[in-house]
This record gives structure tokens, C-alpha cells and sequence, in this order.
């Protein structure tokens, strides 16, 4: 009997602590579910004061980092695995990686992994993933690819910015991503620059009046936009940045210049409530930007009150001062850098911070202002909320309208000796490297980092668009030369992104540019038959040689895959619009020339910022 109650204790104590144990699982479960304990009815800033409270110093360094997704071809970035266990406030996706396959189901299926991965970590705070969609939603296979920012400074219409900028945003809402590495508001120096098509050319009143539209259509469909890059990266001296040229160099620029030019363009961007700035890799007056302090946290922050996150470059902490990783981190972080983009080294960074803290190097403040601001982004574009994505509808009807009306309207017409407009029953010979290549007229940023040539996504290429209009023969050889009325000879530099792009020669058979170039040319500027010089480039290559032997030439810029719109405006279907938003140099020696210039004298150039005919007067 005795031993019969002892046993029944020992169940009655045994079910007790079972229990028990299920009441702490079950609440420790809830403790780590906190998004279920805060109040529906709180405001974005009251939800974002109640994580600052409740999460961690781990939780709040996990949110203060950026790391690469992991791919099994190279990249050993984060794993979803990776960003449950740190707390990753986000991904990104580099120039080229993509997963496969390459479309819409692709990308959504990725992004998805990742969300959920982060919804799983002990915060579960959802990631926000960060692609670079710079013209077009890039990376994706047969999305809409629109012409570089250079070409869009030329067309200078701020309706058509805001139209680009939503049908982005409305391509990559279909994807699953929701931060965006663009718009780059920098203006232009030295035209030897790798990334001048990139920008908006070097009049600031240009770039002013396109970055408000812009932001504001690439900020459509839950996305975060990233003005970039601060500040002055434009503007770098030749011979101080990689390779003892342009990129990541030192750009020199007066006070005045900076709240004159510079400044000015991130006041519109904060006025349209752009989410995210981007830190320039470049140096400012021979200070890192990623460490300069007065002018992120004072400057940009305080002064100009921008409310949105800060976010370096890749691995831009490379280039900070400091003996080791560590260091550096802290440096960043102390700078004013909110997101921290180290797509390999995310565990380091996560170490780093929490060490910088624990040691007294990186204050509370600091901190909880970084993740304050990355969780109030999240929360303003709905991160937090189950978002459905549009279906599958990349390359409709309206996005190539707006495309192919970006390249007419970007078209800058700088020569004409009654050879344009183009008659349909005209025979032509259309040749040159850039005359047949999508991959060349997308230039870099497409598909790959670099991009590269050949049929590398759907398109029309500026051939093509010729030969569906046209009523005559199009041939593509010298030896049909004389079967022709004109001829069309279409120039072109290698697709390249950054300083891979950079020219220190500017010469059509440079470092960017190829040898058919010079070849075709010289073969063409004796003969008795109108020469059409189609442009193709990012950066104004020189000319000067060879202007004599041209009957018309075109500025095309960077035009992306609809180049049906080139032929829209050479058979005067449409009249030229563009203006050159660039001083095109005569000499090499007028490279870092600009309208900016004191004593700017237009005659000096081969053609003048601003310079543009249309067929009335031409």
C-alpha cells in the first residue's frame, strides 16, 4: 500500500513538472515571438520604440548588417540559416548573382527562404532585400532594361523619370525584393570616369529637377529607394582613385561647391522621402566618406534631417582607417553608418559591433539610432505585413512604351548635314560593334555586373528596330557599300561597371572601347555616301579627328534593349529632344571640364553642355 502512494506521488510530481516544463516552453516560445505583444494600435515610432526596448545588443547588431546571399558558384556569403542565427537585417543581392533559374519564380522563391529564414530568428524581424535595379530590374532575365541615367539627364523629363522609376519598382515587386540601390544623384567631373552614365550629367538643376520624380516612382509598390552616392563621388581628381585613375579616388571640392552643387541634390532626395542613402567609396577633401562623421551624422542627419538609414558600399569598410577588422567596424558604425554591406565577413561585423559596444567604443545611442531607423523603413513600406506580389507580367505593354519613349527622347542629334532624317525607302548598310547587341547597348549593370555582349536578354536591337521600319534594304557588310544610299555606322564601348570602366585616353579604341571603332571609321571617311555616326557609349569619346568625315551624328548614350527607339527618331517618325548633358571635350586635356567651369567659353568644346538640334533646326 505504502509503495503503491509513493508511486502515485512520483506520477502526480512526474505530470507536475511535465506540466510545468510545457508552461515555460510554451512561454519562452511566446517571449521569442515578440512581434505578437505589440499593441495593433501603436504608431510606426511607438513599435519601433518598443523593439529598442525589448531586443537584445545581439538582435540589434544582427539588424545593423547587410549581408550577400550565399551561392554555390563562388560567393560565400549568408545562408538562411545564417540569418535566422545573427539576426540579419538584410541580404542583398550583388551585380550578377541571380538565382536559378533566372525569372520571376526564381527570384520569388529565393527572396521567400530568406524572409522566412528571418521571420524564424529569435526576433523575427523580417530581412529587407536589397538588389541593384539601376535601370531596370537588371539582374532578371528579359525584364525592362531603360536607358542609363546619362541618357535620362539628356532627355531631362521629370513625367517620363516618375514612369521609369514605377515600372521598376513595379518588376522588382514581383521578384520579392524591396530595397533598391538606386537612384545614383552624383554629377559629373572628369568624363574619363568609369561611371558617368551613371549619373545625371554635371548641371545639378538637370539632376534636380529629375530626382524628386524619381525617387517617388522607385518608391512605388512597398520599395525603398537609395540615393547614392555621398557625397562627391563624381567629382574625383584623375590618378587618386583604383589603378591610378578615377574610381574610388579623392574628390577636391570647396564649401561653397559642396552646399552649392553637391548638397542640394540629397535635400531633394530627403524632400522626396527617399528611405536609404548610400556612402561613396570615394574620399572628400582627402577623408574617407565612410568615416567622415561631420558630414554623415551632422551633415546629412542632423542638419538635413534625413530620417531614413544609412548604408555603406560593399565592403567599403576595407578602405577605413583602423589596424584591424574590428576597428574599422567601429570607425563605420561611429562614422554614422547605419547598415553595414559586408556580404562575406556578416559574422565578423556581428562580432565587431557587439565588441565595440561591450568595450565601450560604440555608445547605446549609437546603436539603437541605426536599428531605430532600419526598423522605421521596414515598418513605412509594409515589411511587417504579409505583402502579395504582382504576378508575373515583366516586359508588358506599358514598361516598353516607356522604354522605348526613353530612347527617343534621350537621342541627342549633334551633327547634321542634311544626311537625317532617314527615308524608309532609302537603301542602308548599318554596321559598327554597337549596331547588333543588346548586351552592348545595356552596358554594364545587366544581367552581370559588367555586363557583357551578345543576346544576353530579350530586346530589339538598334538594327532590328531599322529593319522593321524601313521599306528599303538593309545591309550589314562593306562589301554591299555600293548598294547603299547611307550609311549607318554605330560606335560603341565594352559594357563595364566601375573602375573597370574608367578611360584615361577617352580614345575610341581604348581601354573601354573597341578597335572597330578606328578600323570602320577610317575605312568610311572617304567615301561619296552619307556617314550616320551612331554613339553608343557611356562617356563622350573623342572625336575630334574624325568630326570632318561625319554627315550627322548621334548621341546615344547607354539606350538599354528597346532600340526600335533609335530608329523611331532617325526616320523622323519623332523629332530629337535630347541635350547633352555633359561638355563634350575636343582635347583630352577639356576631360574635367564643365559648364560649372569659371569662364566657361562653349566655343572651346567640341560641343557644349546643353547642345542639341531637332530636324527644324538643323
Amino acid at each position: 500500500m505504502m509503495k503503491a502512494r509513493k508511486i502515485m506521488r512520483r506520477l502526480i510530481l512526474f505530470s507536475f513538472l511535465i506540466v510545468l516544463i510545457g508552461t515555460l516552453i510554451a512561454c519562452r516560445q511566446e517571449q521569442t515571438d515578440p512581434r505578437e505583444s505589440i499593441p495593433t494600435e501603436m504608431t510606426i515610432d511607438e513599435r519601433v520604440a518598443w523593439w529598442i526596448d525589448n531586443l537584445t545588443i545581439e538582435e540589434k547588431a544582427g539588424q545593423m548588417i547587410q549581408a550577400e546571399r550565399s551561392t554555390n558558384n563562388g560567393i560565400t556569403g549568408a545562408t538562411p540559416q545564417d540569418v535566422k542565427n545573427y539576426n540579419l537585417g538584410s541580404v542583398l543581392n550583388g551585380g550578377g548573382n541571380r538565382p536559378s533559374p533566372n525569372n520571376v519564380t526564381g527570384w520569388q522563391t529565393m527572396a521567400n527562404i530568406f524572409r522566412q529564414a528571418s521571420l524564424q530568428s529569435s526576433s523575427g524581424i523580417p530581412i529587407i532585400y536589397g538588389v541593384d535595379a539601376v535601370h531596370g530590374h537588371n539582374n532578371l532575365l528579359n525584364a525592362t532594361i531603360f536607358p542609363h541615367n546619362i541618357g535620362l539627364a539628356a532627355a531631362n523629363n521629370p513625367d517620363l523619370m516618375f514612369a521609369i522609376g514605377e515600372a521598376t519598382a513595379y518588376e522588382m515587386a514581383q521578384t520579392g525584393m524591396h530595397l533598391n540601390f538606386s537612384p545614383s544623384i552624383g554629377i559629373i567631373q572628369d568624363k574619363r570616369w568609369g561611371r558617368v552614365y551613371e549619373t545625371l550629367g554635371e548641371d545639378p538643376s538637370v539632376a534636380m529637377n529629375l530626382i524628386d520624380p524619381y525617387v517617388t516612382g522607385l518608391q512605388s509598390y512597398n520599395m525603398a529607394a537609395t540615393a547614392k552616392h555621398f557625397i562627391g563621388d563624381g567629382y574625383a581628381t584623375f590618378g587618386t582613385g583604383i589603378d591610378g585613375m578615377l574610381d574610388r579616388g579623392n574628390a577636391v571640392i570647396s564649401q561653397d561647391d559642396l552646399y552649392n552643387f553637391h548638397l542640394p541634390k540629397y535635400e531633394a532626395a530627403i524632400q522626396a522621402g527617399v528611405k536609404s542613402i548610400m556612402i561613396s567609396y570615394s574620399s572628400l577633401n582627402n577623408v574617407r566618406m565612410h568615416q567622415y562623421r561631420m558630414i554623415i551624422q551632422t551633415t546629412l542627419k542632423q542638419e538635413m534631417g534625413f530620417k531614413g538609414f544609412v548604408i555603406s558600399d560593399y565592403e567599403a569598410t576595407n578602405d577605413v582607417a583602423g589596424s584591424n577588422f574590428e576597428q574599422k567596424i567601429i570607425t563605420t558604425v561611429n562614422a554614422g553608418i547605419d547598415m553595414l554591406m559586408e556580404p562575406n565577413r556578416f559574422a565578423e561585423t556581428y562580432h565587431a559591433i557587439i565588441a565595440g559596444y561591450n568595450k565601450g567604443f560604440i555608445s547605446i545611442d549609437r546603436i539603437n539610432d541605426a536599428v531605430s531607423r532600419i526598423l522605421t523603413v521596414k515598418y513605412e513600406i509594409g515589411l511587417f505585413d504579409d505583402l502579395d506580389l504582382p504576378s508575373e507580367d515583366l516586359r508588358n505593354e506599358n514598361s516598353l512604351s516607356i522604354a522605348r519613349q526613353a530612347v527617343r527622347e534621350s537621342l541627342v542629334l549633334l551633327k547634321n548635314d542634311q544626311a537625317l532624317p532617314l527615308q524608309k525607302s532609302e537603301n542602308l548598310l548599318v554596321i559598327g560593334p554597337g549596331s547588333h547587341d543588346i548586351g552592348i547597348q545595356s552596358g554594364g549593370w545587366t544581367i552581370t555586373w559588367q555586363g557583357s555582349p551578345g543576346k544576353i536578354t530579350e530586346g530589339t536591337t538598334i538594327l532590328e528596330g531599322i529593319q522593321q521600319q524601313t521599306t528599303g534594304q538593309v545591309y550589314t557588310s562593306l562589301a554591299d557599300l555600293d548598294k547603299v544610299d547611307k550609311v549607318i555606322l554605330v560606335l560603341a564601348e565594352r559594357p563595364a561597371a566601375e573602375w573597370f570602366g574608367d578611360s584615361p585616353d577617352l580614345s575610341l579604341n581604348g581601354r573601354t572601347a573597341y578597335q572597330e571603332n578606328i578600323d570602320l571609321l577610317v575605312a568610311l571617311s572617304a567615301i561619296d555616301k552619307p556617314l550616320i555616326v551612331i554613339m553608343v557609349t557611356g562617356k563622350p569619346l573623342l572625336l575630334t579627328d574624325y568630326i570632318d568625315h561625319i554627315d550627322a551624328l548621334v548621341m546615344a548614350f547607354l539606350p538599354g534593349t528597346e532600340g526600335a527607339g533609335v530608329a523611331d527618331v532617325l526616320f523622323s517618325d519623332f523629332d530629337f529632344k535630347g541635350k547633352l548633358p555633359y561638355t563634350y571635350p575636343r582635347f583630352l586635356s577639356q576631360a574635367a571640364d564643365t559648364m560649372l567651369k569659371p569662364n566657361y567659353n562653349p566655343d572651346d568644346y567640341l560641343y557644349p553642355f546643353g547642345y542639341g538640334l531637332r530636324y527644324n533646326n538643323s
